[in-house]
């Protein structure tokens, strides 16, 4: 397992940091924003979330590091962070997958990758093979054009934090 890798023990320390943050700004929202909060949470996985991510693993289409995630997490809801950030879960993902296969993505858009999520404004979030994380630049999936936003799942993540902590800080959304 390299430095970049994900483990049970990083992923609950991730949620740890994150939780403070997303507790506060949550408490504080209504009366900053003068209607109640939607929801922001870091779900814990249940079986069948768990079951979803070992059926895409045996596919040999999802990265090591999301099977990771996925026994230690099971979805992301920041619907008041900037637009709003969310993970699906896995099981969300499987569906996806079954209902419309993979995305094109990497240098030659002949790598097949999984939507893993989105953010508020109708991007969309996609995994490579490779680890990589992808942005749509458009709402749509038909023909993306890509961004890489994150060389591993654990850059993602880190960057979902410090979007985070710089909107329950300043009021502003990050850059995902």
């Amino acid at each position: 397992m390299s430095d970049r890798s994900l483990s049970p023990t990083w992923l609950a320390a991730w949620t740890g940091r994150v939780s403070k943050p997303l507790r506060a700004m949550t408490d504080e929202f209504e009366r900053r924003r003068g209607f109640p909060p939607g929801t922001n949470e870091v779900r814990p996985p249940d079986p069948a979330a768990r079951t979803a991510a070992h059926q895409l693993a045996r596919l040999s289409i999802i990265p090591a590091d999301l099977v990771t995630f996925y026994d230690s997490i099971g979805e992301i809801t920041w619907a008041d962070v900037g637009n709003g950030y969310f993970v699906d879960s896995a099981a969300d993902v499987l569906l996806r997958f079954q209902q419309y296969g993979t995305v094109d993505v990497g240098a030659d858009q002949n790598d097949g990758g999984l939507v893993i999520g989105s953010n508020g404004g109708g991007l969309s979030y996609v995994a490579g093979p490779d680890g990589a994380i992808h942005r749509t630049r458009t709402a749509t999936l038909d023909e993306p054009e890509l961004d890489r936003v994150a060389d591993d799942l654990r850059q993602f993540l880190e960057t979902l934090e410090q979007s985070l902590t710089r909107f329950a800080t300043t009021g502003e959304p990050g850059s995902l």
